[in-house]
Parts: structure tokens; C-alpha cells; sequence
């Protein structure tokens, strides 16, 4: 659900913040007092195309943001965020934030990473459905038409068998593509890969090698310089006259005659003589380091050539020897392929034909049951229609059908052998049209408020949007426009935009949007309302402030509350 929406210095709006509610927020306010900047802020976080004139004039940018709680949202988002190098959500919120400039800089973020447009808008696709005279609507997609549909119908455990054959049959094609190639390139691939498998296998790689040779080398290459180390060690603890072990011996008769004026002195010289029995530990194990010391040219030659092979066989065919072996594999088990083809060819075509047998029978019938499907969700849109006030309309699903996997010229869809268009016509001798072809901001948005409440179970979008959804309606269709609201709030967040009381009346909250004059400029502020101030905003909706209105308000609040309580 949308949380926070913070809006900064876009058209009349200054600084807003908004937080939002669950179940239906409803937003009302006189005709310009900037309702509508809340849908453009609302469409511009979600990754619309923007225009530099949005920017509130004297001002160099604005910045919307918006932060959602995305605990039960069911679209891949942890995994796409990853993919795409952004920051994972904190605590289950997602921030999305976009700023414009008038210098014509853009740009977004969305928890804080910056990313482009493009994945901004594929997860604003996620969030919100915006339904009035707006663009950002998933419902007129032929694909997710489809969606749609398998969900209402139950059909997803058959899309996804349809589904992985493709995917299975797509992967055996892979294998016949590369098998199948003219004589010279075949020969040029068998020579490559035969090189390839040979040069790596003779390596005799070890994992890990390169850094057992790489020490042994440093040894190796500064022989010379450690014998000589040790051999001035050596030198130093007993071998000149002023050597550590001579000192020491002094020291020694130095602490005898401080012993024998003072017993107290024999600790001292019990460490005195640890210290000389410690020198001669390590002047003899200084003498055994230098004599293991083995400068050896021809081995040092041999670690040379075995680290320049190590390296070359790394920058061919991979950063690692890791890589490298793996790649060896590769090419042995691509090049057995290849000298085995026409037994390959035979066992690939064997089992696309198998395949190819199965993914029809699977399409087919998936197919039938959307046939099963469309009837039943027809009426259940066309009872949801009538309701709306549209008594003589039509709603419709054309569905077309290509059954045999011979019909694809390109690639098998996932989805299977169909595709759907949703069909309506608001009036009677008119012909259904696609439901993105309806002129109507109004007729949309009830048309979507239809859908919206027959498939409010299986939407996957969990923030609806409805913006001119009372347009043209009055009476006892604002009442059902409203309850409907209400009811796919329950499965939903609903924003709604209305002028109707009887469609703002059912709402969870309630949010007023004014015009006001400060520092000698008209700003749009918003406020949530308190019982006493919706019954004064309804009664304005109803057309006065007279104390008939103010009742008739009352009761239509009165009226909903016990309708929520029930």
C-alpha cells in the first residue's frame, strides 16, 4: 500500500505531505484546487514521461516521493531490485522518489539507488493502477487481459505446464540451432574445440595452483638474497668478537659478581643464562634455515614457464583456473556433441517431436477451458455493469486461437496459443470495441471499476487509483459506485478522486484539498477530516451549507458507518 506521498514544488502545490490509509481514502475539494496534482505527482513517481512546465513556477525543480509497504505484494520485486543493482527494501518499505529540473535533468531513485525511467516504470507497473483519464492502466493490456482471465478461471497451474514445455522445447531447439551448420564450420568447430579441450587438458591444471607456485617462486627467485640474510644472522649472534653471545657472556660474569654481593641477584642471572641458551636455539636453526636455502636455477626456470602457461591459459579462458578447467569441460563435452551429431540430431528431434505432440494437446487444452472461462466472467462484469448504470451495455472477450504450433512464424508464447481482447459497447446497436479504444474517461473508469470488482482477488496490483470514476452519475449509481469502492477496498488500497457524497461517504479516510493565499501566492494544501468536517464537506458536495444539507450528510455518513460495522 501507499504510505507517504511527499510532493515539492509541483504546479500549486509548495510542500505536501500525505499519509495515506488503508482499506478507501477518499480525496475531495472544490474544482481547481489542485486534486488533480496528486494523480500527475502520483504518475510521475511511477515513471511517467514528465514536462519541465510541472515545476511550480520560481522555482529550479520539485521532487515527488513516495514510500510503500510492500509486505504482501506479490510481484518478483527483492529479486528484480537485486538483479538491477538497487539497494533491497528496509523493513518492507520501498521508496521511490523523482526529481525534476528546469534544466532539463531527471532524475530517479528508488530506495535511494539511482536507476533509470524504464525500471522506475516497471515497478510503478507493480504498485499502482491509475483508471480515469490517465495512461498508467494494466487492465488495457492484451496480456495481462489473459492474466486476468486464467486467474478467474483457475487456470494457472495449466499455463505453467504450458509454460515449462515451451521453455523445455525452446532449449532443444538451442541444441538442434548449433548442431546444424555447414561442413566447413563444422570442421572449424570440431578443430577449435579439439585445440581448446587438448590445450587445457595437457595443462594438467590443479585449482588453486597458481598461488602454490606463485609462493614457491618468490622463494625460489630470492634464494640467494635469503642465505645470505641468514648467513649475516649467524654472524651477528656468535661469529665476531662483539656478536650477541660474546655481550652476552660478559653480561653473564657482570651478574656472577652482583651475585655474589647480593643472593637477590640470582634470578637475574638464571635469565641471563635462558637468554644464551635462547641465542644458540636460534643461531642453530639459522644455520639449518641457510642450509636448506637451495639455489636451484633450473627450478626456478621450470616455475617461470609453468606461471607464463598458468597466465595465458587464464586471459584465454577465463580470470581463474577455476574458470579455465570449466571451460576445458565444456568444450570436451561440446566437442562429443558435435563428433556424435547426427546420433545428437536424432535424439533432439526424436524428443521435439515427442514434445511437440504434448505442448498441443496442453494449449488445447488450456484453450478450452478459457472458452469455459469467458462466459462466466462476461456476466459477472456485465451484472457489475448494470449496477454501475450502464443497463443497456455490453462487455464481451474476443478470443483468438492459434492451435497448431506449425501457425507460430517466431516464438511460442508462454502464455499458450491465445490471445484475448476485452470488448465493450456502452450503448445498444453499437459494436463492442477494444477496451483500450473507449473514448470516455468516464465510461473507463467505470468499466475498470467493474473489472476491478469481479476480479479483486486475483489483481496482483494492490494500489487502485480511481480518478473521474463519477463522471456522468448521480443518484442511486453514485450510492453503488461508492459501495463498490468500498468493497475492493477490502482486498485493496483505493484512492478515489470524486465530486459525489454518496461515492465519498463510504471511505475509510477522507482527504480534503483547499486553495490558500500565502506570502501573496495560491498554494494546495490537504487534510484529513474528523467526523464533524466530513459532514460539512459532504453537505458542500450535496450543493449547500444550509442545515437541511448538513443533515442529509449526516445521515448518509451514519447510514455507511453501520454499513462497515456490519
Amino acid at each position: 500500500m501507499l504510505t507517504t506521498l511527499r510532493i515539492k514544488n509541483l504546479a500549486l502545490v509548495e510542500d505536501l505531505i500525505v499519509d495515506f490509509r488503508s482499506g478507501y481514502n477518499v480525496i475531495t475539494g472544490e474544482t481547481g484546487a489542485g486534486k488533480s496534482v496528486l494523480i500527475g505527482a502520483l504518475n510521475l513517481v511511477l515513471g511517467e514521461r514528465a514536462d519541465r512546465t510541472f515545476i511550480r513556477s520560481g522555482c529550479e525543480s520539485c521532487t515527488v516521493e513516495a514510500v510503500f509497504e510492500i509486505i504482501h505484494l506479490r510481484a518478483p520485486l527483492r529479486q528484480f531490485l537485486d538483479n538491477n543493482g538497487i539497494e533491497p527494501c528496509e523493513d518492507n518499505q520501498l521508496v521511490l522518489k523523482r526529481t525534476l529540473t528546469t534544466a532539463g535533468t531527471n532524475r530517479q531513485f528508488i530506495n535511494g539507488s539511482p536507476t533509470s525511467l524504464q525500471t522506475l516504470a516497471i515497478v510503478g507497473e507493480w504498485l499502482v493502477d491509475i483508471h480515469g483519464p490517465h495512461e498508467h492502466q494494466s487492465l488495457i493490456h492484451p496480456a495481462q487481459q489473459l492474466v486476468i482471465l486464467d486467474s478467474f478461471g483457475e487456470l494457472q497451474l495449466l499455463r505453467d505446464r504450458f509454460a515449462e514445455q515451451v521453455r523445455r522445447r525452446e532449449a532443444l531447439l538451442a541444441d538442434k540451432s548449433s548442431l546444424i551448420v555447414d561442413e566447413k564450420t563444422y570442421q572449424q568447430q570440431i578443430d577449435l574445440l579439439r585445440f581448446q579441450a587438448n590445450e587445457i587438458a595437457s595443462a594438467k591444471l590443479r585449482p588453486d595452483e597458481d598461488q602454490e607456485l606463485e609462493q614457491e617462486h618468490r622463494r625460489a627467485s630470492n634464494a640467494a638474497k635469503l642465505q645470505q640474510l641468514a648467513r649475516t644472522a649467524t654472524v651477528l649472534i656468535s661469529d665476531e668478537e662483539g656478536s650477541l653471545l660474546a655481550q652476552a657472556g660478559t653480561l653473564g660474569r657482570t651478574l656472577k659478581e652482583l651475585r655474589a654481593l647480593d643472593p637477590a641477584g640470582v634470578p637475574l642471572l638464571e635469565l641471563q643464562a635462558q637468554v644464551v641458551s635462547a641465542l644458540k636455539d636460534l643461531h642453530n636453526e639459522l644455520c639449518n634455515y641457510a642450509d636448506r636455502v637451495d639455489i636451484d636455477l633450473e627450478r626456478l626456470q621450470e616455475l617461470e614457464e609453468r606461471l607464463n602457461l598458468i597466465q595465458s591459459l587464464k586471459r584465454k579462458y577465463g580470470g581463474s583456473l577455476t574458470n579455465v578447467i570449466a571451460f576445458g569441460q565444456q568444450a570436451l563435452q561440446r566437442l562429443q556433441q558435435l563428433e556424435q551429431r547426427e546420433t545428437e540430431l536424432a535424439r533432439i528431434n526424436a524428443a521435439l517431436t515427442q514434445l511437440d505432440g504434448e505442448l498441443e494437446r496442453a494449449g488445447q487444452e488450456l484453450s478450452e477451458q478459457r472458452r469455459k472461462v469467458i462466459p462466466k466472467l462476461c456476466r459477472a462484469v456485465a451484472a457489475q455493469l448494470t449496477d454501475l448504470g450502464f443497463n443497456q451495455s455490453r462487455f464481451d472477450v474476443e478470443l483468438n486461437t492459434q492451435s497448431q504450433i506449425s501457425d507460430f512464424k517466431s516464438q511460442i508464447p508462454l502464455s499458450g496459443f491465445d490471445t484475448i481482447e476485452f470488448l465493450f459497447a456502452p450503448n445498444v446497436g453499437e459494436p463492442p470495441r477494444p477496451l483500450r479504444a473507449i473514448a470516455s474517461s468516464g465510461e473507463m473508469a467505470r468499466v475498470m471499476l467493474a473489472l476491478k470488482t469481479v476480479l479483486a482477488a486475483e489483481d496482483a496490483v494492490p494500489v487502485l487509483v480511481f480518478d473521474e470514476v463519477d463522471a456522468n452519475v448521480g443518484g442511486e449509481t453514485a450510492q453503488t459506485v461508492g459501495a463498490k469502492l468500498r468493497q475492493i477496498a477490502r482486498k485493496h488500497q483505493v484512492l478515489c478522486i470524486t465530486h459525489l457524497a454518496p461515492v465519498a461517504a463510504p471511505a475509510d479516510a477522507h482527504f480534503l484539498v483547499t486553495k490558500q493565499i500565502k506570502r501573496g501566492r495560491t498554494v494546495s494544501e490537504i487534510k484529513v477530516l474528523e467526523r464533524a468536517d466530513r459532514i460539512h464537506e459532504l453537505a458542500r458536495m450535496l450543493g449547500e451549507q444550509s442545515l437541511a444539507a448538513r443533515q442529509l450528510a449526516e445521515a448518509l455518513l451514519e447510514r455507511e458507518e453501520k454499513v462497515a460495522r456490519q
